[in-house]
């Protein structure tokens, strides 16, 4: 059975594109398929009983997926091409699909372990991008295969352990770095150290994090706001995002903000 938090956030996912669109198509078939259900549930429970991580399963995977999303849809606003469409090899529908993709299912791999995930991720992934990029209607074999290739882009680089080179797999890296709100961490905090295999500075830095907000920039086109309680949070925004925008080919277009408690705003970028 989903959670009310899955469900919630699978309706807001679909509403961010058109009724009937390829991207649309996706996010419905992804949403409810068995198979990456039951990859994702499993992925959490290894990535929290089993070694004491936060959430990295179905709610982790579908915030992302909006994060991304958002971020796409500010630069596709502000005029600003996918480099499927500077390189005229796709269109902005099938760049859309390749970081949806990307984002539904890029911890798969925490299914097997944490080691070198991202490139379990990508075994796993394969042949269920396959299968269900068979069922959107309108594309063509040759859009699939693209979409197919980006996706795998952005599933094995969104670890910041390997260059990538395309916008679309740069917003899956930053995407994902944006999901630290301090719900993230709640269930890997009501384990007890006694049943956790490792600890984990990740649960508790993200506990502080109250926000994350993505929104138009004032001086690039996209600002990052990270509101936290406290400065253990700066741990999320240091030495977690920062290093996946420093790899990341839409470095150049983000604004970085932290707040804390209300303080004044501390600028990264």
């Amino acid at each position: 059975m989903k959670s009310p938090k899955e469900i919630a956030l699978e309706k807001r996912l679909a509403g961010m594109f058109e009724e009937g669109s390829s991207p649309w198509q996706l996010s419905v078939l992804l949403a409810e398929d068995q198979e990456i259900q039951e990859i994702q549930d499993y992925a959490n429970n290894v990535a929290i009983k089993r070694l004491g991580f936060n959430d990295h399963g179905p709610v982790h995977m579908r915030q992302v997926s909006i994060n991304a999303m958002r971020m796409l849809d500010i630069l596709h606003k502000k005029g600003i091409k996918t480099s499927l469409e500077e390189e005229e090899a796709g269109s902005y529908d099938d760049s859309t699909c390749g970081v949806l993709l990307s984002c539904f299912l890029h911890d798969f791999g925490m299914s097997i372990g944490r080691q070198d995930h991202e490139i379990m991720s990508a075994m796993l992934a394969e042949p269920v991008i396959r299968r269900v990029l068979a069922e959107i209607k309108g594309l063509t074999q040759k859009e699939r295969t693209i979409i197919r290739c980006l996706a795998m882009e952005g599933i094995v680089g969104h670890m910041a352990t390997r260059k990538i080179h395309s916008l679309e797999a740069g917003l899956v890296l930053i995407a994902d770095g944006c999901d630290m709100e301090k719900g993230r961490a709640r269930i890997p905090l009501a384990i007890s150290s006694e049943e956790s295999h490792y600890g984990d500075i990740h649960k508790y830095s993200a506990n502080s994090i109250e926000k994350v907000t993505i929104e138009e920039g004032q001086k690039r086109p996209i600002r990052i706001t990270v509101h936290m309680s406290s400065e253990v949070g700066c741990f999320q925004v240091e030495e977690v995002l920062m290093p996946k925008i420093n790899m990341s080919p839409a470095k150049g277009y983000l604004e970085l903000v932290a707040i804390v408690a209300g303080g004044p705003e501390r600028h990264y970028l």
